[in-house]
Parts: structure tokens; C-alpha cells; sequence
């Protein structure tokens, strides 16, 4: 019988999501598959996180091209690229805990090429007078990554409803990076 790749690793990742010391024995057992089987398909821990990254990358572009980051206001495709991500955040969420794939030399050029693209976001953001200029689009970039490791913890645990997710990320995030000018303004009751 041949294994379905994909479903072994998005098995991995929401296992590893809500557990991220879990064994490759409760990996196996959460994909449906024997500890054998899974390490035919991946050696180790390090194998199947490295393969869970390409996955995570994979989908980060997708939601980044879908996202039309170089479209409409900066706002709005901040808003798209959240919306995007969203299915993807508790993954992702996983892989910005995940310390060694951002150790050493070894990076994954992928993530520099996301990067890239989200702080181009922000630098025309800034550009255009929307977002503020005191703060680096680099932070932006890191701070957006935070918000969403931090929302797909919430709604892990249940302190949070996934429907509100991208509302709540979005607008933390442009909240505090909209230049105080051109913030909308709050209408008293």
C-alpha cells in the first residue's frame, strides 16, 4: 500500500501543533501508520521537520501569491495574505518554535524569499503613506510571524474563536503600524 505523503505530514503538523515533543511513535500512530512505515519515509525527527518546513514554505508562497501583495492598498493585501495564511497558521505556528531551522547557515532559502516579499509589503505600505516609518519593515515582517504563531496557539486552545483569527491578527498588526494620520477614526456611541 502506498503512503499518501502529504497526509503523513499533515498529520505530523497537527500533532506537532498541539504537541511539539511528540514522539515519532505518536506521529506514526496519528497518521495511521507503523512507526516502520514512517521512518521509511522519513528518517528521524529532523527529516520529518525539515519535510514539514518544505511544506509550510510551499504554503506560505501560495497564500503570498494568492495575497496579490503588490495590489489594492497595503491594508487590504495585509488583510488577504492573513486571510490566506490562516489554514495554514497552526503549521506555521509549529515551524516559528522550531529553533533549528533558523539556526546556522542552513536556512532555508524559502523563508528569505517570504521575508523578502512581506517586507516589500510593508516598505510600500510605507511608501504610500499608510504605515508608519519609524518602525523597520524587517519588525513588521517578524511581528506579523508572532501575531501569527500566537493566534493559532489561541485557537488551539480554545481561547480564542477561529472566526475571529483574522480580524484579530490584522487588526493588532495594522493598528499599530498605520501612521496615526491616516488610522481610522473611532465614532463615539
Amino acid at each position: 500500500m502506498a503512503v499518501d505523503r502529504d497526509h503523513v505530514l499533515r498529520s505530523a503538523a497537527a500533532l506537532l501543533t498541539r504537541k511539539s515533543t511528540a514522539t515519532m511513535d505518536e506521529v506514526a500512530k496519528a497518521a495511521g501508520i507503523s512507526r516502520a512505515t514512517l521512518h521509511r519515509q522519513f528518517a528521524g525527527r529532523d527529516a520529518l521537520v525539515r519535510a514539514l518546513e518544505a511544506l509550510g514554505i510551499a504554503e506560505c508562497e501560495a497564500a503570498l501569491e494568492a495575497a496579490r501583495p503588490e495590489e489594492g492598498s497595503a491594508g487590504d493585501a495585509v488583510r488577504r495574505l492573513v486571510a490566506g495564511i490562516e489554514p495554514h497558521a497552526p503549521l506555521l505556528a509549529f515551524l516559528y518554535s522550531e529553533n533549528q531551522l533558523f539556526e546556522g547557515e542552513e536556512r532555508n532559502e524559502g523563508w528569505t524569499r517570504i521575508d523578502d516579499r512581506v517586507a516589500a509589503l510593508f516598505r510600500r505600505g510605507q511608501a504610500s503613506g499608510e504605515f508608519r516609518i519609524d518602525l523597520t519593515p524587517a519588525w513588521l515582517t517578524e511581528a506579523l510571524y508572532g501575531l501569527l504563531a500566537s493566534a493559532a496557539w489561541a485557537v488551539a486552545e480554545g481561547s480564542v474563536a477561529p472566526k475571529d483569527f483574522t480580524h484579530m491578527v490584522v487588526e493588532l498588526l495594522l493598528g499599530g503600524a498605520r501612521r496615526p494620520d491616516t488610522a481610522p477614526q473611532r465614532k463615539e456611541p
